[in-house]
């Protein structure tokens, strides 16, 4: 298949096949002799591994190094779970430093009346000093 329908199978753009054929998470398309790429079935399933790896959250080069351990057949499953571990506590660091700016957020919100007066504790919030 022409990349175009690549692109429609696997849910992403062409532009990003082509971007995750140029850092190395896809293989090189193979080329017709007019030039253009063509994709497999197992490039269809290489991009549905990289497509739901990023909706997992993980970066590019975690998406990297969990497509070489499904490549090789001699990984250990601990080395993907250490990895997917190591993905969990990034998340939960991340959605307590979330829960962090909403809590503040909400208090500043909480201490503005809303109404037609000029003064506004959420404005003067982000005005002042960064909270420790």
């Amino acid at each position: 298949m022409n990349i175009g329908q690549a692109a429609r199978r696997s849910g992403l753009s062409a532009k990003m096949l082509r971007h995750y054929e140029q850092i190395g998470l896809l293989r090189p398309a193979a080329r017709g002799a007019n030039g253009y790429r063509h994709y497999a079935e197992a490039d269809l399933q290489r991009l549905a591994f990289i497509r739901r790896a990023r909706d997992l959250g993980f970066s590019l080069e975690e998406t990297g190094r969990l497509l070489a351990l499904w490549d090789d057949r001699e990984r250990a499953s601990a080395d993907v779970k250490a990895l997917a571990l190591q993905h969990i506590d990034a998340l939960e660091r991340r959605i307590a430093e979330l829960a962090g700016l909403r809590d503040s957020l909400r208090e500043l919100v909480e201490h503005c009346q809303g109404d037609a007066r000029p003064d506004c504790p959420i404005l003067h919030g982000l005005a002042g000093p960064p909270r420790a």
